[in-house]
């Protein structure tokens, strides 16, 4: 067996550790314990989880969406997956071997998982997963680990190679279900998978399986009888229901009409702490990822938001603690940069962030060419790609569930002259609005970081991942420098000269300011002591029971 490099060593630790007690895996990871037990389960009731969304569709291999994610992840399985320290942990890889330096990752497959259908699990699906999706439709995985692979082998059913142009740090940290579901290689070749009749009646290696779809209503999932971890799931069935209400969800859970909700609003918190049917856990994770910054982002296309003044003007007009304290209710933090402060190592200080302040955005806007009138909506005068006399309005496109978001922006954009049309869109529409048709002028997006630069950031920046892909760079910027600095990053080996990189690019954007950061969040998920056994993110109910 080939060992990596102490470098190699120190370079994986230090990603692993970014969020986490710091954690440095052996190169090589050992099978789990073999087991001649047969799959038993069942028994263990039916949870009820209110979802805040409608998903639109259940295949997470195409989407970052955290909808999607939601809704589906308790049906796919990926490589490997992320325990509570972040330490990857096997999982459709039973074992594997880093070589090379961190070139080469050789995984062998777990023996006898089959899909829902029943159909075996093999290494041609992994290769067909990334290769016809997870690189062409997964902003993450593609923006990530598609530059920097070289190839994906099978030199059996049973083993999948990755081989690297360089060495590449990452990986472990970008094969759980929520970076790389693996989909069926048999049910998608070719298709389109964004358009597949399967993403709404989806065959997966999960713990559950798919029973039924209706939209805007209800998803419901059944035990999967031939899990591949042995006396798992113990539910016997979880249904979805879609409650966009943040209001209806907690109500619900008061009665017992739903056992789990993924966020428990701050002002619910404090009331409910006393219920002793109740009891909340907090974290950073979730379905579509981890280290999510709430983040508005321009349309650099539009003529009327291309001059950097009007955007930094913007950006000064926002009050970004106002965000934590009256929509975040205190649970989370302002964005004090452009990459999360969950990741530390890549997290700069001390960054040229516009401050809060009217008057200063109010006299970037004058000099902009837009002029105020008696302290209405501004109208252009001189600016460029703009009729004179036209009004300073832009509208924002959010998901319904981010609905005060838009109105706190409107009110506080009102106050030097903006004009903010609000325009709630369910995620697919907000997808294909935004990413495919380009069709907006701003909107808001929880780009979460994950653990790892190279994983979540570099997606919103680099400019050939401007294009059709979901939750990739949504403000179409581009700047060259900040291109060649990612792909210096990513090539180069320690923290903390990676770290002088990552501020470099963190100075850059701050000037450009294609975007906004307001946000740093975290969630309370809130469960019924009726229902155990939970974690609080992926395969959240995987191990989980619900009793009458």
């Amino acid at each position: 067996m080939r060992t990596r490099s102490l470098v190699f060593a120190v370079l994986l630790s230090t990603v692993i550790g970014a969020c986490a007690p710091a954690v440095t895996p052996s190169p090589a990871v050992s099978p789990a314990p073999a087991t001649s037990a047969p799959p038993t389960a069942g028994g263990g009731g039916t949870l009820v989880v209110a979802i805040g969304a409608d998903p639109g569709q259940l295949n997470p291999a195409t989407t970052t969406s955290g909808a999607t994610h939601t809704a589906s992840e308790l049906l796919y399985n990926g490589l490997v997956g992320l325990g509570p320290n972040l330490e990857p942990i096997p999982e459709l890889a039973e074992s594997w071997v880093v070589e090379e330096d961190g070139k080469v990752y050789r995984f062998k497959l777990r023996q006898g998982v089959t899909w829902h259908d029943g159909r075996p699990f093999t290494s041609a699906d992994v290769k067909f997963t990334f290769d016809e999706v997870l690189l062409k439709f997964h902003s993450r995985t593609r923006a990530s680990v598609g530059p920097a692979l070289e190839a994906i082998e099978t030199p059996d059913a049973s083993t999948v190679v990755f081989r690297f142009k360089h060495p590449y740090a990452p990986l472990l940290q970008q094969l759980d279900v929520t970076e790389a579901p693996i989909i069926a290689k048999h049910i998608y070749e070719g298709s389109d998978p964004s358009e597949n009749p399967a993403n709404l009646a989806p065959v997966g290696t999960g713990p559950f399986k798919f029973v039924s779809y209706a939209p805007g209503t209800e998803i419901e999932l059944a035990r999967n009888e031939a899990y591949w971890k042995p006396g798992l799931p113990k539910l016997d069935a979880v249904v979805m229901r879609i409650m966009p209400d943040a209001g209806s969800q907690v109500i619900a859970l008061e009665k017992g009409e739903v056992d789990w909700l993924w966020g428990l609003p701050g002002p619910d918190q404090q009331r409910l702490a006393s219920d002793p049917n109740l009891k909340f856990v907090r974290t950073d994770r979730n379905p579509g990822g981890s280290n999510c910054i709430m983040t508005v982002g321009f349309n650099l296309d539009r003529p009327i938001l291309q001059d950097v003044r009007v955007r930094r003007a913007i950006a000064s007009a926002i009050d970004r603690q106002q965000y934590v304290d009256l929509i975040l209710f205190g649970e989370g933090r302002v964005a004090e940069a452009p990459i999360s402060s969950g990741i530390a190592w890549a997290h700069a200080t001390g960054l040229a962030m516009p401050a809060f302040d009217t008057k200063a955005a109010a006299a970037r806007l004058d000099e902009a060419g837009w002029k105020a009138a008696d302290g209405g909506i501004r109208t252009a005068s001189g600016v460029a790609g703009v009729a004179d006399g036209t009004p300073l309005k832009i509208d924002f496109l959010h998901f319904p569930s981010f609905a005060r978001y838009g109105e706190l922006l409107r009110a506080q954009l009102g106050t030097v002259g903006i004009d903010v049309a609000l325009k709630p869109l369910d995620p697919p529409v907000f997808a294909d609005t935004v990413f495919k048709a380009r069709d907006f002028d701003t909107n808001i997006i929880s780009y979460c970081n994950g653990t790892d630069p190279e994983i979540g950031v570099r997606r919103m920046f680099v400019s050939s991942q401007i294009g059709p892909i979901p939750f990739s760079n949504a403000a179409a910027y581009r700047n060259p420098e900040v291109d060649a600095l990612f792909d210096q990053a990513q090539q180069t080996f320690g923290a903390a000269a990676r770290a002088k990189i990552y501020r470099q690019i963190q100075e850059q954007v701050v000037k450009d300011q294609p975007y906004v950061w307001l946000v740093e969040t975290a969630g309370t998920r809130a469960y019924r002591l009726a229902c155990m056994g939970f974690a609080p993110y992926a395969q959240f109910a995987e191990a989980a029971t619900c009793r009458p």
